[in-house]
């Protein structure tokens, strides 16, 4: 099953910054699907698959998280 990641939500990276998603946009060349988000005052734009991917614990291995970015309350 999918992830869903939901728009207006805030999400916790897994080194710990938090950024609020804005919203769900989809490139006009190859539509694939992007996540829109807001941190620190800035709006980035991020494939929704990366967004929604798991953690390289081969890279970093303390991490405890156990996706990239995890939707807090």
């Amino acid at each position: 099953m999918e992830r869903i990641i939901k728009v207006g939500k805030k999400y916790k990276h897994f080194k710990g910054d938090i950024c609020e998603v804005l919203n769900i946009a989809y490139d006009s060349e190859d539509l694939s699907k992007k996540v829109v988000y807001k941190h620190n005052d800035k709006v980035w734009v991020r494939d929704y698959d990366m967004f929604n991917s798991l953690v390289d614990k081969k890279k970093y291995p303390n991490v405890k998280q156990k996706y990239r970015f995890e939707e807090v309350d």
